[in-house]
């Protein structure tokens, strides 16, 4: 098991205190592709921020590949998150200066991965996501599903155990988006990496082999 959650809850303090989550229990299989569906304002992006020790949680316990989250120092936490995890945003978060190549180079660079070594390895993700020759393109020569093939390059090039994609298909057309989708289906199949997918369309959630509805901050159907 990868992602083990017991009774997690978080509130958000301000001058109404907002309880988001509410007691949240969720198991996930190595391997395993979920989606996580829900309305705005349900809590899934609260619970993906905890996923990717982005937030933290109040009480509760969440242990990631068998390890327990919990008050973690903020390297402990950019340590767990560069080599557990990878992260796939809606709107790419790729940086505009660098080159496709560069972009997908960069989480090795923080691991202290040589330049020789980091580029190469990037070329070759990028040769997996058929974009080879937009290697020496910035973002904004590229389309949106060419600058999301770029980020998932980059979530895949440190071998993460887990992928986290926030609604990734949410900035491109249709057609766009079912290749986005099928790309990660193949990647999860092949590759076994574990996927979980917080998104509000039905259709790309019908890609996971399983689909967890939260709604009101609690898991109403599993």
């Amino acid at each position: 098991m990868i992602i083990e959650l017991k009774n997690i809850n978080k509130t958000y303090t301000g001058n109404q205190p907002l309880h988001v989550l509410k007691g949240i229990d969720l198991q996930v299989d190595k391997g395993e592709f979920i989606s996580i569906l829900g309305a705005s304002g349900s809590g899934k992006s609260t619970l993906l921020n905890i996923l990717g020790i982005l937030d933290t949680y109040d009480t509760g316990e969440y242990h990631l590949a068998g390890r327990l989250i919990k008050d973690l120092s903020e390297r402990d936490a950019a340590a767990y998150r560069n080599t557990l995890i990878g992260f796939v945003f809606q709107s790419f978060n790729l940086i505009n200066f660098k080159t496709a190549v560069e972009n997908v180079e960069l989480p090795l660079f923080y691991q202290g991965v040589s330049r020789r070594k980091r580029h190469a390895l990037a070329m070759e993700y990028l040769d997996k996501m058929g974009l080879l020759d937009w290697a020496d393109h910035y973002p904004n020569e590229m389309s949106g599903g060419q600058k999301q093939r770029v980020a998932i390059a980059r979530a895949l090039i440190t071998h993460p155990q887990l992928i986290l994609a926030d609604e990734p298909t949410g900035a491109l057309d249709s057609k766009t988006s079912e290749e986005v989708m099928n790309l990660l289906s193949t990647l999860n199949r092949e590759e076994n990496v574990t996927l979980v997918v917080v998104t509000h369309d039905l259709k790309v959630a019908s890609k996971a082999q399983r689909s967890i509805h939260i709604s009101d901050g609690l898991i109403v159907n599993d």
